[in-house]
């Protein structure tokens, strides 16, 4: 079968490009689709904050393992269609590429009413698991019920938005993560102020912002698409779609679910010392996002060119390539830490006024920014293991890094030391897997240039 031809553009980009340049064109939309989802997170726990109760910004906090387990399932679909579908592009197989949007939509929409039907039914004992109490159950109830019937759109939402660039539209996947995080921060005033509903009203804005982004996605596959569809025509699964579409997407699937589980630990423990420190989390989580996100959105932008100089046997580009990645990654760590430990106080109060959440809040940022300045290389370091086909080891230390290291870690460090040392948790666990990373790196680097030379 044919085979999609680069053009010039792309082997420029790709070959001959002044790294730098060649960086910068790879990962600026990478961070900026990464920004969009930092503030579309952020905007239910500021305004949720604005009401000046500390509950329900804690109602809100507890219920986050459950928008992370929604991008767990859509970070799969979506991740894991992508690559199945790139390769159909390159192979010019429009059928596959119809039959694996197909797949995806009518996936996504059936696991999302299933996570509804689930949520609803078992609501009690979901919430106590996550840490609820006699005074948040109520308001993480409200919250949790209106997220729950938005899950199916929430999930496809997100899916579509990664399958849609696999078709180089990145335009219109960036429009449509836009007018859900748009659409979400202009309702949340609304709903949560302006008709006093609270964290009940954060999740009604959210669920009406992803109706709408999954509308310009159908929208999308029907009308504007050249390759893709979602008619049920073409809905399959056998001929390897759904295990190759979740075998791809599964390592970014597993972090999220562990990244949720862990969370739900960590409410657990916090919430024995009482609902301020929950909600002082929530906050420290959401804010943190924007140091880790900036990072990851430079690592992850700029795998596509490692991976082609990795396979074009180019190794001293591929190295250039991380070498500057990494560079960069330090620069951004290091100023937003620093920017975030100036206005530590404000960004916390940016969020809630009221003084213990605050206090908590601040010293639980202080704790999380320690690995600020490094936590870039890490991903660098795992994007690399991926481009070279060494995804088994970035899948072991994400799972390291959310579970296996960092979960008996709060348990052994709330032992020891407490509230005051459950908060250095995380950062902790992040110095162990960037220095684990580099050591497993580096052997692979030794190893890939004994290949080279090999065939040299």
């Amino acid at each position: 079968m044919e085979k999609a031809k680069e053009t010039g553009t792309d082997q420029e980009l790709m070959r001959s490009m002044k790294v730098s340049k060649a960086v910068a064109a790879m990962a600026i939309p990478s961070v900026i689709s990464s920004l969009v989802t930092v503030v579309y997170n952020m905007a239910d726990t500021f305004f949720v904050g604005q009401t000046g109760d500390p509950l329900q910004v804690a109602a809100v906090s507890l219920t986050n393992p459950i928008f992370i387990l929604f991008m767990a399932v859509a970070n799969m679909f979506g991740m894991g269609g992508s690559a199945v579908a790139s390769m159909a592009l390159g192979e010019q197989n429009q059928k596959r590429m119809k039959q694996v949007s197909t797949f995806i939509t009518y996936a996504s929409l059936a696991v999302g009413i299933l996570f509804a039907l689930v949520l609803v039914g078992f609501m009690q004992p979901i919430l106590s698991i996550f840490g609820a109490n006699e005074e948040t159950y109520a308001l993480a109830r409200g919250y949790v019920f209106h997220i729950s019937y938005g899950a199916p759109f929430v999930i496809w939402s997100a899916a579509a938005s990664f399958v849609v660039r696999a078709e180089g539209a990145s335009k219109e996947a960036m429009i449509g993560s836009m007018i859900g995080t748009i659409v979400n921060i202009i309702l949340d005033p609304i709903m949560i102020n302006g008709l006093h509903m609270g964290a009940a009203g954060a999740a009604i804005a959210t669920t009406i912002g992803n109706i709408l982004a999954s509308l310009y996605y159908a929208w999308y596959f029907i009308k504007k698409s050249k390759c893709f569809s979602i008619h049920p025509g073409y809905f399959k699964y056998k001929d390897k779609i759904l295990t190759t579409v979740c075998s791809s997407g599964f390592p970014t699937a597993i972090f999220s679910v562990l990244m949720s589980v862990s969370t739900i630990v960590l409410n657990q423990i916090l919430v024995v010392y009482g609902n301020a420190p929950v909600a002082a989390i929530g906050i420290v989580f959401k804010a943190n996002m924007f140091i880790t996100f900036l990072q990851m959105g430079l690592a992850n932008g700029v795998q596509p060119l490692l991976g082609y100089n990795y396979g074009a046997g180019n190794i001293k580009r591929f190295r250039a390539v991380e070498s500057y990645t990494k560079k960069c990654c330090l620069i951004v760590g290091i100023l937003s830490t620093v920017l975030y430990f100036v206005f530590r106080t404000q960004i916390i109060k940016l969020f809630v006024s009221d003084p213990e959440v605050v206090n908590y809040g601040v010293t639980m940022l202080i704790a999380y920014m320690i690995s600020g300045p490094v936590i870039g290389v890490l991903f660098v370091n795992m994007n690399c293991m991926q481009s070279v086909g060494r995804a088994l080891s970035a899948t072991i230390l994400s799972v390291l890094r959310q579970g296996v290291l960092l979960i008996p870690l709060l348990y052994l460090l709330n032992a020891v030391a407490r509230i005051h040392g459950v908060i250095y948790g995380q950062a902790l666990t992040d110095y162990i897997a960037v220095i684990l990373s580099t050591i497993i790196w580096k052997q692979y680097q030794n190893s890939i240039t004994k290949e080279k030379d090999s065939v040299k």
